[in-house]
Formats: structure tokens, sequence, C-alpha cells
């Protein structure tokens, strides 16, 4: 495994991108987004599951781009949990 230097993660040859995703728990299951992709999302009863989900949805929704001749954009999207006094 290799970083090149846009931070695209080369994998016995395979280009692989980091997206961040969103994870939310609901009532009965979880659901999730990627922000910089918008309308990709996933839905399942596990987290795991939505994970594993998220994957294949931006896995997708990326070839879909690339089919439309789209570049995929780079993630600018972060993420940080903070503490506050309650």
């Amino acid at each position: 495994m290799t970083l090149d230097g846009a931070g695209v993660i080369l994998l016995s040859g395979a280009r692989m991108k980091k997206y961040l995703i969103i994870i939310e728990k609901a009532a009965r299951n979880y659901s999730a987004y990627c922000p910089d992709l918008p309308g990709c999302v996933a839905a399942a009863r596990t987290r795991p599951s939505a994970e594993r989900l998220m994957r294949e949805a931006i896995a997708l929704h990326l070839q879909a781009m690339r089919d439309e001749g789209v570049e995929p954009p780079a993630s600018t999207c972060s993420a940080a949990v903070v503490s506050v006094a309650c």
C-alpha cells in the first residue's frame, strides 16, 4: 500500500480515495451519507452493514460519475468530536 501526493491510496494497483461518511442512529436502523457526494446514501439494520453499503454506494456513485465523463471530487469534508460542559 502506498499513498500518492493527492491523498489517494494505491492498493495492489487499484486507486483508492478516502471519503468521510456520517452515520446516524435512528430508532430501528442506521443511516449514512457522504457529504462530498450529494445523494450518496445508505441505510441498514446495523452499523457495520451501513458502512459496507456506503462503500458500495460510493464506488457505484464514483463509477457513474466517470461513466458520464465527470471527474470524481476530492474529499474536502472532515469531522471532529468536541466536548462541552452541560
